[in-house]
């Protein structure tokens, strides 16, 4: 039960969240580590069954654990749950919402359109990035621009995962091309607004701050009708990935 374990969960299962991981202090590590592996575990929860009440088991089983960690009691011995006591104690329980959200994976309902993927984004992608960027000195004050940040960044990872959670009925209710185009509008909208507001954020945050490789590039592809979202989008290669990490590692920039 140690951080290995999540370090490794990270690695294969999460490879740019680890790549920025790497980035931040050697101190503020671990936090990141353990908070990743477990949006790992509470991601894959609903999808270890193909029966929705099953599924939802299988997930509050994690919703308790957490809220038990947050009252003060420690887990029983787990390879994540037990890292991440360590690191984060009571405070593991602020990942109860993170967990929560992921309710609706269970039900394998669609989303009717643009604003309920925004909704979701915000409850996942948005949940988890405001808690890592808290834990790295994020001030009150800026919180508005990680939301904006983790707003753009998630709905660019929800728009390249398209493809593969429509079969599963957890994409759109309706595979209108204009509903892509807007959320990546969306997307790039937030994106700069948070860029605009950079000043707000503490250096020490930009492990937390990474919305992926090529994302600018891809928004424009959806924006300009190059790519559809609801076919195979484009892959990231190891070049591009291993380019943008140098790129925050050597600069601090997680805005473009």
């Amino acid at each position: 039960m140690t951080l290995e374990a999540c370090t490794e969960l990270v690695r294969s299962g999460d490879p740019d969240r680890f790549g920025a991981v790497l980035v931040a202090r050697p101190e503020d590590r671990p936090s990141l580590i353990t908070l990743y592996a477990l949006n790992l575990e509470i991601a894959r929860a609903p999808f270890q069954s193909s029966e929705p009440m099953l599924a939802e088991m299988r997930l509050q089983w994690w919703i308790d654990r957490l809220a038990e960690m947050g009252m003060g009691k420690p887990p029983p011995l787990h390879d994540v749950l037990t890292p991440l006591w360590e690191v984060w104690g009571k405070d593991a329980g602020f990942a109860v919402p993170l967990a929560e959200a992921r309710r609706r994976d269970c039900e394998r309902e669609p989303l009717a359109g643009p604003d309920a993927v925004v909704d979701y984004v915000n409850d996942t992608a948005g949940q988890l990035m405001g808690l890592a960027a808290e834990r790295l000195g994020t001030p009150a004050e800026a919180r508005g621009v990680v939301a904006d940040q983790a707003l753009g960044a998630g709905l660019a990872a929800w728009l390249r995962a398209l493809p593969r959670l429509q079969p599963w009925g957890l994409g759109l209710a309706h595979a209108r091309p204009e509903d892509a185009i807007a959320l990546a509008g969306i997307a790039q909208d937030t994106l700069h607004r948070a860029a605009r507001s950079r000043r707000l954020l503490p250096r020490r945050a930009t492990g937390a701050l990474y919305p992926g490789p090529n994302v600018p590039q891809f928004l424009n592809g959806v924006l300009k009708g190059n790519i559809n979202c609801f076919a195979q989008v484009p892959d990231i290669t190891p070049f591009q990935r291993q380019a943008s990490l140098a790129w925050l590692a050597l600069t601090g920039r997680w805005w473009r």
